[in-house]
């Protein structure tokens, strides 16, 4: 096997990884781009990297690349990583594009979980119902922020406690 194929798996898996991400939101309507999902699929493919070299290492006799590539692997990780902890790439509307899959998420489990105690089924049809109005409430945000932002020095919040 070559380096070059080595990457082009990794880098495959890694996008795959990605869409898998979205797999288990309730809806294609609720589907957005996600930062956070993309910092973490890099994680991901830069841990799978990591673990497919030291498991192949045989196969790979360029000691000198595979130190590059597991250094590399250790970088991207750790950035990444950084990027997913830190969340310093995510603006307003980036934060709610990645909710809305999140939220949906919580609807798909909250309905389609084999709930018998009625206590348990009003708790999921109030995270349902929570949920909906949320994702409303965040595409009409998305909607308005995107047609005209706000100014730069608009006053922002403190952070609550």
């Amino acid at each position: 096997m070559s380096y070059a194929r080595f990457g082009t798996m990794i880098a495959t898996s890694t996008l795959v990884m990605f869409g898998l991400m979205y797999l288990n939101a309730y809806s294609a309507a609720h589907l957005f781009f996600s930062q956070t999902r993309s910092w973490m699929a890099v994680v991901m493919g830069a841990a799978m990297a990591a673990i497919m070299l030291l498991f192949m290492w045989g196969m790979y006799r360029n000691r000198r690349a595979n130190l590059a590539i597991l250094l590399g692997a250790a970088l991207a990780f750790t950035g990444a990583l950084f990027l997913v902890r830190s969340q310093a790439t995510v603006d307003d509307v980036a934060y709610m594009k990645a909710m809305i899959p999140h939220h949906s998420i919580a609807i798909l489990t909250s309905e389609r979980a084999r709930i018998h105690d009625p206590r348990v089924r009003d708790l999921a049809d109030r995270i349902i119902a929570a949920q909906q109005r949320e994702i409303g409430e965040m595409r009409d945000l998305i909607e308005s922020l995107e047609r005209q932002p706000p100014p730069a020095d608009a006053p922002r919040l403190p952070p609550p406690g």
